[in-house]
């Protein structure tokens, strides 16, 4: 089973950067994708990054250009860079590990950027 912790989040100004980090236990974190999934109140989760086994990442249209994700599979951990955020990117964001056995969450972290 894989475990996943998210830490990170916090309070910034509009075109502030955050980085959120998720760690993971477990033997199966190199064998899975990860994805970071963020929904407000009253909205369906979406996904706004992914990262596969391979490496190759999927950003959400909405974040191009100013997220970056990036995976360290030794230290078994997954990071979200956010620059220039907006206000509209206020959110829990959670961490998703996705294998052929396992979909896993994390607790999720908040993020809330003023304008």
């Amino acid at each position: 089973q894989v475990q996943l912790v998210e830490s990170g989040g916090g309070l910034v100004e509009a075109g502030g950067s955050l980085r959120l980090s998720c760690a993971a236990s477990g033997p199966t974190f190199s064998l899975g994708a990860i994805g970071w999934y963020r929904q407000g109140p009253g909205k369906q989760r979406e996904m706004v990054a992914r990262i596969g086994r391979d490496g190759s990442t999927e950003l959400a249209d909405s974040v191009k250009g100013r997220f970056t994700i990036s995976r360290d599979n030794p230290k078994k951990m997954v990071y979200l860079q956010m620059s220039s955020l907006k206000p509209e990117d206020t959110d829990v964001y959670y961490c998703n590990f996705r294998s052929i056995l396992v979909n896993a969450w994390g607790q999720g972290t908040q993020v809330t950027v003023t304008s």
